[in-house]
């Protein structure tokens, strides 16, 4: 997918700051944009010895190479090791990191402490920026707050109001924004997506995420899911979470408990949205079930249905049981139902 055609503007901004760079960029928005990639292009682009008059790395200087084989002396990439190993790690390892470590951080002391590669820049990418717990982030904002020459950070959030503040005003933010539908749906298309419309719209308009949904298998646990929600006040709690807990176990970890709760999330946006005469934004095809839902559902429920799902999402990160974790989300959701 063509990140760069996707975020014209965007890209002519980074491009703009290259002759008077500051020591830290937030690309900032929603999850699935390309925003690590626009990093990553960008990173690229800066360390490249010969870039193009579009502002591209040229992809065949030394720079470049070392950069493509993952030795560039002057690059470094801080991300959860479960990133990682989605990227191509050994498996059969223990569970992987799901944050960035105080160590990782730590050890740019090193990296930051001598000269840079034939006097050029030094680069380091943060993604995602919300992985780093209190003290990650604060070990991260001693370096920020001490900018060094010739050294820039870019930071790559899809949730930057979980940053310490004092991280965010320390950056230049380069929101990301939503690209068109119609660039979005053609991208898709591109890459060979059937029924692009669907997918774009349970990504919520990023066409990232929706390639990634529509290429990874979640379609086959997404149909459960949507079934047991479909059922609203018959549906049985308990064989829903029974069913989705083995959906989890026999994904070996692509599939994890806050992704059905994120599921859920926009499920109850939907059933908010068609209460309240809109349209639906994220589940077009059963456009007619939560209709129906809906007019069954008092909507003061569902806006506490929701704010109780946010605190379910972080919750989901760390439960201490995953079936009774499943058990409590469908007995609250058959609840917006009860007379």
């Amino acid at each position: 997918m063509n990140t760069i055609d996707l975020h014209k503007k965007v890209w002519g901004s980074l491009q703009a700051r290259r002759e008077r760079l500051p020591h830290a960029l937030l690309l900032s928005g929603q999850k699935g944009l390309g925003k690590f990639a626009l990093a990553e292009l960008f990173a690229a682009s800066l360390l490249c010895e010969s870039p193009t008059l579009d502002g591209l790395a040229c992809g065949s200087c030394l720079a470049c190479n070392w950069l493509s084989q993952g030795n560039h002396p002057d690059f470094r990439l801080l991300q959860p090791d479960a990133l990682s190993e989605e990227e191509g790690g050994e498996e059969g390892k223990k569970k992987a990191s799901q944050q960035i470590t105080i160590d990782q951080v730590r050890g740019l002391d090193d990296f930051l402490s001598v000269g840079t590669h034939r006097g050029g820049l030094r680069i380091v990418i943060v993604n995602p920026a919300e992985a780093m717990n209190r003290s990650t982030a604060n070990s991260l904002l001693k370096t920020l707050e001490e900018p060094l020459p010739s050294t820039l950070f870019l930071l790559v959030s899809n949730e930057p109001f979980r940053l310490l503040p004092t991280i965010r005003s320390r950056c230049q933010v380069v929101p990301v924004p939503i690209p068109s539908e119609a660039k979005a749906i053609a991208a898709l298309q591109a890459e060979g997506v059937k029924d692009a419309e669907r997918w774009l719209a349970l990504a919520g308009g990023a066409p990232g995420q929706a390639l990634e949904l529509a290429g990874s298998g979640q379609g086959a646990w997404l149909e459960v899911l949507v079934t047991k929600l479909a059922n609203g006040k018959k549906s049985d709690p308990l064989s829903a979470a029974a069913e989705l807990e083995k959906l989890i176990k026999d994904s070996k970890g692509k599939l994890l408990l806050k992704q059905i709760v994120e599921a859920v999330q926009k499920w109850v946006v939907d059933l908010t949205l068609s209460r309240n005469g809109m349209p639906i934004r994220y589940f077009l095809p059963q456009q007619g079930t939560i209709g129906q839902l809906a007019a069954m559902i008092p909507p003061v429920r569902l806006i506490h249905s929701y704010r109780a799902l946010i605190s379910r999402r972080q919750e989901a990160e760390q439960p201490l049981n995953a079936r009774l974790f499943l058990e409590g989300l469908f007995l609250d959701y058959r609840g917006l139902f009860a007379n």
